[in-house]
């Protein structure tokens, strides 16, 4: 399948690695690719250092970077793996014309760490940035997900043993077949992965950040789940 992209953070390269290696035609979108290799400095996301984009680049040659609306028109699938606070802008680069009729998995929150750890939401309650897609996409098939564990354990769910549940939520049930057939892939448990029904389920998603940051505090890792257990 050809899939999009959307980042170059530790997010973006670990789905977009993951997807290289199951064959997938991947691509990856950024504002300006001549700009992203030629930054030097080295990141850290939660407590893994992340070095510069060109060196993951060079380790994974068959995936290409692209300005984002290249990357969008390229994808039959897109993956939203942009910040939360950044998410609209770069879906307005990439362009509705380059989203119409895909499946849109949005991985981005609505964090803002301004006033420390954890972070707080920038959108909550009566709204959420997955409702904020959809509606500036209608013809984009937005679906929810992944969003509420670490990265690594998003395309490796095996680091956390045991059974541990993820959710989907999204407004096509099409779409949503799409997405868990994409986490299968990555393997998740089919019983594992929770429809939570249309994408106003996002709010919850979102929200849930707040319980995962707390417990990211209280017990000193990144790498941790929930599993929902329901009454035979």
């Amino acid at each position: 399948m050809k899939i999009t992209v959307l980042g170059t953070g530790l997010v973006g390269r670990l789905l977009a690695g993951k997807l290289d290696s199951l064959g997938h035609d991947v691509v990856v979108g950024t504002r300006d690719p001549e700009a992203t290799l030629a930054r030097t400095e080295w990141t850290k996301t939660g407590d893994v250092d992340t070095p510069p984009y060109a060196v993951w680049q060079a380790e994974h040659p068959d995936v290409r970077l692209l300005p984002f609306p290249e990357a969008g028109a390229h994808g039959e699938l897109v993956l939203n793996a942009t910040g939360g606070a950044s998410a609209l802008d770069a879906l307005a680069q990439v362009g509705e014309e380059n989203l119409a009729g895909k499946v849109l998995l949005d991985l981005a929150l609505p964090l803002d760490f301004s006033t420390g750890f954890p972070p707080t939401l920038t959108v909550v309650n009566t709204d959420s940035l997955g409702e904020q897609i959809q509606r500036a996409y209608p013809d984009a098939k937005v679906v929810k997900s992944l969003t509420s564990v670490f990265c690594q354990v998003m395309v490796e769910p095996s680091r956390i043993p045991g059974e541990h549940s993820i959710f989907v939520a999204g407004n096509d049930d099409d779409a949503k077949q799409t997405v868990r057939g994409l986490l299968e892939s990555f393997d998740w448990p089919e019983a594992s992965i929770l429809d939570l029904g249309d994408i106003t389920a996002a709010r919850a998603v979102e929200m849930y950040s707040r319980m995962y940051f707390t417990l990211v505090g209280a017990l000193g890792t990144f790498e941790l789940n929930i599993n929902v257990v329901r009454a035979s």
